[in-house]
């Protein structure tokens, strides 16, 4: 069958259709992943064009996949961090949904909590097990979607839920049908599909779920689960890795609308983000993130990460509050106890601070030479020097100004008698012996003894 293209306008051949391969032993890609060597990226060179969607946006996966990886939150702060997603997504609602657990009644409470806030965005959706009882607590919470976990590779099939692929498909359907009746929009969780036989099972498991979307008039969404972070975004790579590959695949040989796909990725190779730009940028409209990444092993795709990517590709905020990025980063530290490693970029506390001296001097004459964007007036970030032995009078100099806030006009410079006199402290210390980084309470103690009324000054202005 032929059709003609709506973007590309040429006529397309669409009539692919895959069956099921119900095979008798598991399909474990062991020239790819033989366990006792690092996983091997293969390619085909196939390249598959890129469709991003007319519209993409964020879901949250922070108080279910991300919450897995921390001491529990407690209600309030569930609905502290969810007003600032809120915030964070603005009015179009580029974080557009927010997953919880049901389980507990201290999850179900969280849950009331953030719905009686009345915030159009993020929606509300969870994450159960598939089974009856679970789809009633999701009825009775007033939730119209949620996640149900359908293992997709033969690794979990065979290995870990001993059945056959016919076994596992029929019970997912089942399930499916489940949430249908009920009214519920089902989220499927194709775990570790970047493990799994693509057009054995994938495929043929999609396509069924689209024929119920179609026949239920409720749009069956898939969340694409790279679960050990095997997915790989090189042009050219070959299934079951290629995000471009899964992304397209379940498009053109499933039929799976835009709208109706997710990507959630891990981290465990460094790709996280990466893979979910390529999600974006092949056809799947919404990327699934937790807030710093935190998430099983090492952790989900940071939100954060995606809302600048989320700038980026579109030109515009589109109304995202990116102070916001800011205030959780501080939130989850002060408050909750996670630790941010100090280089994470956006949210740790040295990711727009400079060292070297030749950089300070750079930063001192014009802040855009070192610092990625104006990190002050998009992150509440201001970009700040960290005196040390290598940082010269420019150093401290730009310590001055970003510490206290002061205009360019207002800047002390580097050959103002104030600077030099810390500097030549800075120096005495270090050839004691020191070998760290000075503090900012040690430098405003300095600041205070070489000038004491100057100190005053731009102490009060601090306050």
């Amino acid at each position: 069958m032929l059709e003609l293209g709506e973007r590309t306008r040429v006529l397309l051949e669409n009539d692919y259709h895959y069956e099921l391969q119900d095979v008798e032993e598991p399909k474990l890609y062991r020239d790819l992943f033989d366990y006792e060597h690092i996983p091997k990226i293969s390619f085909n060179q196939r390249v598959v064009p890129q469709h991003m969607p007319e519209e993409i946006w964020i879901t949250d996966t922070t108080f279910r996949d991300g919450q897995q990886a921390c001491s529990p939150f407690t209600v309030e702060q569930i609905v502290h961090v969810f007003k600032l997603l809120s915030r964070l997504g603005g009015p179009k609602g580029i974080v557009r949904q927010s997953e919880f657990f049901l389980y507990s009644e201290k999850d179900r409470q969280a849950l009331r909590a953030c719905q009686e806030l009345g915030l159009e965005f993020p929606e509300i959706t969870t994450w159960i097990r598939a089974n009856e009882k679970d789809f009633q607590l999701v009825k009775e919470a007033g939730v119209k979607e949620t996640g149900i976990l359908v293992s997709c590779s033969d690794y979990h099939i065979f290995k870990k839920m001993n059945m056959t692929r016919r076994q596992a498909m029929e019970m997912y359907l089942r399930t499916v049908r489940s949430a249908l009746d009920l009214g519920i929009v089902p989220r499927c969780h194709f775990e570790d599909l970047t493990r799994a036989d693509f057009y054995g099972f994938v495929v043929p498991f999609a396509s069924e779920l689209m024929r119920l979307s179609e026949e239920s008039g409720i749009p069956i969404k898939i969340r694409i689960c790279d679960t050990m972070g095997f997915g790989v975004s090189f042009p050219g790579a070959s299934l079951p890795r290629s995000v471009p590959g899964i992304i397209y695949g379940l498009r053109h040989y499933a039929n799976v609308p835009s709208e109706q796909l997710e990507w959630h990725g891990h981290n465990d190779f460094y790709k996280v983000v990466t893979n979910a730009s390529t999600a974006w940028l092949y056809g799947s409209a919404a990327v699934n993130c937790a807030v710093l990444g935190i998430g099983e092993r090492t952790g989900n795709c940071p939100l954060e990460a995606m809302a600048i990517e989320y700038a980026a590709f579109r030109g515009t905020t589109d109304g995202m509050d990116l102070t916001a990025i800011t205030e959780i980063a501080e939130y989850f530290e002060n408050e909750i106890g996670v630790e941010i490693s100090p280089r994470t970029p956006f949210v740790g506390k040295t990711f727009n601070t400079t060292r070297a001296g030749i950089h300070a001097d750079g930063m001192l004459k014009d802040e855009e030479i070192y610092n990625i964007f104006d990190t002050a007036k998009i992150l509440n970030r201001p970009p700040l020097v960290a005196v040390d032995s290598f940082s010269g009078v420019a150093g401290i100099a730009h310590w001055i100004k970003g510490y206290y806030g002061l205009s360019d006009a207002q800047a002390l410079d580097k050959h103002d008698p104030v600077v030099v006199e810390m500097k030549k402290r800075v120096d005495a210390l270090y050839e004691q012996g020191r070998n760290t980084v000075m503090t900012t309470g040690e430098l405003r103690a300095m600041l205070a003894e070489v000038a004491p009324q100057l100190y005053e000054k731009l102490e009060t202005k601090n306050r």
